[in-house]
């Protein structure tokens, strides 16, 4: 069944998109809840003259995603999470935990447009900001353990060499001598 989405459902398809999905999907979850419509002809060509007179505000809207978009350039995260001696979280670090965690940097996103493999233990992931149908940003995210500590700086000791027992009878020797 052919139909026409109303709204981005991430996914399936952005918005004014023509996808093919099951009769069941469509007709009692898409189409009810105002999602979607019948890609018929009639639908079809008034979508398509929709779209010739919204293409400056697609545009725009392209625009917009692509300024928040760059905001998010360079960014990579550390979550910090609880975890079992095994190694493995206890819960898990999803989307939701990213957004919050971008929130604290400042960069408010909706958890609905990230998409990410849900982190059940330590590691590196990577989450998807979906701003539009172009314009998809990736963000790497550390998962590590709440309660290990920073590594501290390693400080660098001078390494004697070792004393032998030659080099040790010869101090005692002079020591003696110089009494």
């Amino acid at each position: 069944m052919e139909i026409i989405l109303k709204e981005d459902i991430i996914g399936l398809g952005y918005k004014n998109d023509i996808v093919n999905v099951k009769n069941g999907y469509g007709r009692n979850y898409l189409i009810p809840s105002g999602k979607g419509v019948i890609a018929s002809e009639s639908a079809k060509k008034v979508l398509a003259e929709n779209l010739k007179q919204q293409a400056h505000k697609l545009a725009a809207q392209k625009a917009a995603a692509e300024e928040k978009a760059a905001k998010l350039e360079g960014v990579a995260l550390t979550i910090a999470a609880k975890v079992s001696a095994t190694g493995q979280l206890y819960g898990s670090v999803n989307a939701a935990t990213v957004a919050a965690e971008l929130a604290k940097q400042g960069i408010e996103v909706d958890r609905k447009i990230i998409t990410m493999r849900d982190a059940k233990t330590l590691g590196d992931f990577e989450a998807t900001v979906h701003y539009h149908k172009e314009v998809e940003v990736k963000v790497p995210v550390k998962v590590i353990a709440e309660n290990e500590p920073a590594p501290a700086p390693v400080e660098e000791v001078p390494v004697e060499a070792p004393v032998t027992e030659e080099e040790d009878f010869e101090e005692e020797l002079e020591e003696a001598t110089e009494a």
